[in-house]
């Protein structure tokens, strides 16, 4: 007799949990690459070009704080599933919201140096 009975997870949970990852993989990327845009334009930017980056660089540290906290407030709703459907409908909900959090930022953090190359552009 087996002690601890394996539960086998759902080809189809092991799919969407694949494809979460990389959605969240490719957004993970967009943002960084927005904060090498924005990292390098600092190294070359000085009196009010500088204070612009500065505000983008401060709005992209408080974007990743935001989603490291939606990473914990997931990690402690998985936890406290009762069963493999509520999990399911965590990991759906979250993955939703994220998505949409992730599009707003970038189109933001895209936005705000759109902003500060039409201002480079201009001091030329």
């Amino acid at each position: 007799m087996q002690a601890n009975p394996q539960m086998e997870i759902p080809e189809q949970v092991r799919e969407m949990a694949e494809r979460n990852v990389e959605q969240a993989r490719a957004a993970y990327n967009q943002f960084m690459d927005m904060a090498r845009q924005v990292q390098e334009l600092v190294s070359k930017s000085s009196g009010a070009m500088a204070e612009s980056v500065a505000e983008i660089h401060a709005r992209a540290l408080r974007f990743a704080e935001e989603n490291a906290e939606a990473g914990f407030e997931f990690a402690s709703e998985l936890a406290r599933a009762k069963d493999l459907k509520e999990y399911l409908e965590i990991q759906s909900r979250h993955s939703q919201k994220q998505m949409q959090i992730y599009a707003r930022q970038a189109q933001e953090l895209g936005r705000m140096l759109g902003e500060l190359g039409q201002k480079s552009q201009g001091k030329r």
